[in-house]
């Protein structure tokens, strides 16, 4: 409970701009946010950022921010899971960009990882249907944030947005259907 009152006396006093509670913030959840960017990084298209690079970037970028709102643990990190999401995108398109003859660097990656990853123009159609729900319906996007990007649990969920964890459930499985929809090829 000690824990709880600390966060969200640090979580005001970040929203005022304070630099100290917002680094607090981030060393309270950087083991947490080390694991979240490893489970981004499997996913995705032999990008070679490491777990701590993107970690430290997606912070800088909560850092920059002037207002923040961030009234518990579950929406600063589906905020820094949304900054991850953005960063590992980019890294893909610029790796695509280079596949068709854009600027060109040598990276190191095993075979053996390789063969496991999803191609940046893949990543890239998933960020891009995401968004395209979170313009058509913000509340589904949210729910595919909180659940997939930062692995909660429907309870987690329902306690964060003050919802049955079945209305989750169903939430969950629309923006799956919506997504499904979207990433299908036309036929």
């Amino acid at each position: 409970m000690d824990q709880a009152v600390s966060w969200q006396k640090h979580m005001e006093r970040a929203t005022e701009g304070d630099r100290h509670s917002r680094d607090y913030l981030f060393a309270a959840m950087y083991d947490e946010l080390r694991r979240l960017a490893r489970r981004e990084l499997r996913r995705g298209a032999g990008i070679t950022l490491s777990a701590t690079t993107l970690v430290h970037e997606a912070y800088a970028a909560l850092a920059d921010r002037e207002h923040l709102d961030f009234p518990d643990r579950g929406r600063f990190m589906a905020y820094m899971a949304r900054a991850m999401r953005g960063l590992i995108v980019d890294a893909a398109r610029e790796r695509a960009a280079q596949k068709r003859g854009g600027d060109f660097h040598i990276t190191r990656l095993d075979t053996h990882i390789a063969e496991g990853l999803a191609e940046p123009a893949e990543i890239v159609r998933v960020s891009e249907a995401l968004d395209a729900l979170a313009a058509r319906d913000a509340v589904l996007a949210e729910v595919v944030d909180y659940r997939y990007f930062c692995g909660l649990s429907f309870a987690e969920i329902a306690s964060i947005r003050g919802v049955s964890e079945r209305t989750v459930q169903r939430d969950w499985e629309k923006a799956r259907l919506l997504l499904f929809s979207q990433l299908a090829p036309n036929e």
